[in-house]
């Protein structure tokens, strides 16, 4: 299994979990010129932006510490960016949720950053 089959089974592990939590996924692996967000969420009045960490051991560190200012930068583009082409306002409630999976132990942080 390469990189792409794994990073998507371990996505749609994370949306099939967020799922069974109240969570509704209206879009998986949306991309723009900005970059890209694994899952698009509403849970609640909140809009969310959630990226999908994966890692079979802790030999590189926690799933979760990948997600880097960097890479908040870059989601944070990107969400202003579907705000815009889904002709929402710029006041929508948002949110930047983070689902680490370890083995397969699944944690979600909510409002990461």
């Amino acid at each position: 299994m390469n990189k792409r089959e794994t990073g998507g089974r371990f996505e749609q592990a994370a949306a099939d979990y967020l799922g069974s939590r109240g969570y509704k996924v209206i879009r998986q692996n949306y991309r723009c010129r900005q970059g890209e967000v694994d899952l698009i969420c509403l849970q609640g009045r909140y809009l969310v932006f959630v990226e999908v960490k994966y890692r079979s051991s802790q030999v590189m560190g926690e799933p979760a510490e990948a997600v880097d200012y960097r890479k908040q930068q870059r989601i944070r583009r990107v969400a202003a960016f579907f705000l815009y082409s889904a002709g929402l306002p710029e006041d929508t409630p948002c949110r930047f949720d983070v689902v680490s999976i370890l083995g397969e132990e699944i944690k979600v942080i909510q409002d990461a950053f």
